[in-house]
């Protein structure tokens, strides 16, 4: 099948619910056994099947089953958030004394979690330049456990070399985790380009309309579903059923929806670039961005989210051009239908690489709106920029 039947078909099963097209919510804690033979049978596969509502319903398995065939990979691990996935994976891989190679560009909640919680742990993180491609052999040490890749950043949007970076990690026993969010696997398939465990933040484009938390994992084979299920369990976060439930219903659209991103985001940064008040897009499907040959190469799409640097301006300016939007909405996340903005100047931390730049930044998620609508609503904004610099 091709992904957008896998969209429409994944992890249905009407003829186990009554003949019902979408696999019901399941409410379960206790799961009970007609004989204890069948009790005990359950008990040699604890985190596999339906045993216990912590590690999963028929619900979860349907989303699971859903995912995991657009991802290509083993199976997925339903959790509940992205976060939740990001840092349940790493804790199942991870012990006192490992070392993982961490992407500088990297979520800001996955920096944190590795500078506080992994440390305490005993866990030591190198942060990498996003750039460094296969020279990350030169970082890669015996105690090296994890490299960790986000393609394209979600602030900076610079591309990786996944595919040299995976070939070094590799052949020093490393395996590569990815936070595949932006591209998600319809725009980007992970384990065709040397992924072990791709990372969904399913808050975002699964569900595609911001009203629930859900991440999912997916493992590109059995070894690895099992080490990361039992930890994941063993933690004794879940998703919730409700939240399941939503992620299965936004799947279904998810590839009508990402086209729209995609051609909306592609029309706003290109107007965007003719904008004297911009002095550069950051977008890796534009020709002239410098991860372009990489995003050609190894992406078959593009989501809309990116960034903008303005020519200096002051703060007070920026500020004028973000209050009185009436589309974009000033709000965290992305991947729902409604298209958001935030300023991100000074939000921006790097350790291992630079990143500089002369004026404000801004970053925006493109929603579903018209994008002539979303043209005007911006060049009002420049227009009261432009007014506070008089």
């Amino acid at each position: 099948m091709k992904q957008d039947t896998k969209i429409v078909h994944g992890g249905r099963h009407p003829e186990q619910h009554f003949g019902a097209v979408n696999p019901p919510v399941y409410h379960v804690s206790t799961v009970t056994y007609p004989t204890i033979g069948a009790l005990r049978e359950g008990e040699k596969r604890p985190y596999d099947g339906l045993r216990y509502g912590r590690y999963g319903t028929p619900t979860s398995f349907a989303l699971e089953e859903a995912v995991c065939a657009l991802e290509g990979g083993y199976r997925s691990i339903s959790t509940a958030s992205g976060l939740a996935a990001i840092t349940g994976t790493l804790t199942a891989l991870l012990k006192s004394g490992d070392h993982v190679l961490m992407v500088d560009s990297v979520y800001f909640p996955t920096r944190r979690f590795c500078n506080e919680q992994l440390k305490r742990c005993g866990v030591e993180t190198t942060f990498y330049d996003p750039l460094i491609g296969g020279g990350i052999a030169a970082l890669i040490r015996p105690q090296t456990r994890v490299v960790f890749v986000e393609a394209p950043g979600s602030l900076t949007f610079e591309m990786q070399d996944i595919p040299a970076i995976a070939a070094a990690a590799h052949a020093r026993g490393a395996r590569v985790v990815m936070d595949n969010t932006w591209a998600t696997p319809l725009f980007f398939s992970p384990f065709s380009k040397g992924v072990d465990v791709s990372i969904q933040a399913a808050t975002k484009f699964i569900v595609g309309h911001s009203d629930a938390m859900l991440g999912v994992i997916t493992c590109a084979d059995e070894a690895l579903w099992k080490e990361i299920k039992t930890s994941v369990a063993q933690s004794g976060v879940c998703a919730g059923a409700e939240e399941v439930y939503l992620g299965l219903r936004g799947l279904r659209t998810l590839g009508v929806r990402l086209r729209q991103h995609q051609e909306s985001g592609m029309f706003l940064a290109n107007w965007l670039k003719a904008r004297p008040e911009v002095k550069r897009v950051l977008h890796p499907a534009l020709p002239d961005d410098p991860g372009y040959d990489i995003w050609r190469r190894d992406f078959t799409g593009a989501c809309g989210l990116f960034a903008v640097e303005l020519t200096p301006c002051p703060a007070s300016a920026v500020d004028a051009f973000l209050d009185g939007l009436r589309h974009f909405a000033l709000g965290y996340s992305w991947g729902g239908f409604e298209s958001l903005i935030i300023p991100t100047t000074g939000t921006i931390l790097r350790t291992a690489s630079p990143w500089e730049t002369a004026g404000p930044t801004l970053r925006i998620h493109t929603g579903l709106e018209d994008p002539e609508d979303l043209v005007a609503d911006l060049t009002a904004a420049f227009t009261r920029l432009a007014k506070v610099q008089l």
